[in-house]
């Protein structure tokens, strides 16, 4: 079954896209959540039609997205988080401490389109996270878990 993606879908595709599923995966979750519509050849032109109006307009947002990108690169974060013995921490440091850490600096990015390589972390040290702002525009940041300082 072919549909064509009405917002970005985890692991299959973004807005958009043309997508060939499972009929099952399509007529049971994707279609009446409003994630997708049946890619019938009406439907494909008006897609068309509609990427190419958009194609000007994208160019301006994907610059956009590639100067953030570079503001980003640039910062050094370090999260800060309570440690026991050795480097473990208690309790863990994930996306949602990343995006509030950076939301610190300046740059408001949502936790969803921030993927920490390796899940959370449960240990100080440096660490590497994709994030992406756009579809086109993806990256890898360094940041650094460090043990908060003992009173």
């Amino acid at each position: 079954m072919e549909l064509i993606l009405k917002e970005d879908v985890q692991n299959l595709g973004f807005k958009d896209d043309v997508v060939k599923v499972k009929n099952g995966f399509g007529r049971n979750y994707l279609i009446p959540r409003g994630l997708a519509a049946l890619a019938t050849p009406s439907a494909r032109k008006v897609l068309a039609e509609n990427l190419k109006q958009r194609a000007h307009k994208e160019k301006k947002i994907v610059d956009a997205a590639n100067k953030t990108a570079e503001a980003i690169k640039q910062l050094e974060i370090k999260i800060t988080a309570k440690s026991g013995a050795g480097d473990k921490l208690f309790g863990s440091i994930s996306n949602i401490d990343l995006a509030a850490a950076l939301e610190k600096e300046g740059h408001s990015i949502d936790k969803k389109y921030i993927a920490i390589q390796g899940g959370l972390v449960k240990r100080t040290g440096p660490y590497n996270a994709q994030i992406r702002l756009h579809r086109d525009v993806m990256f890898d940041f360094p940041f650094e878990v460090v043990a908060e300082a003992q009173a």
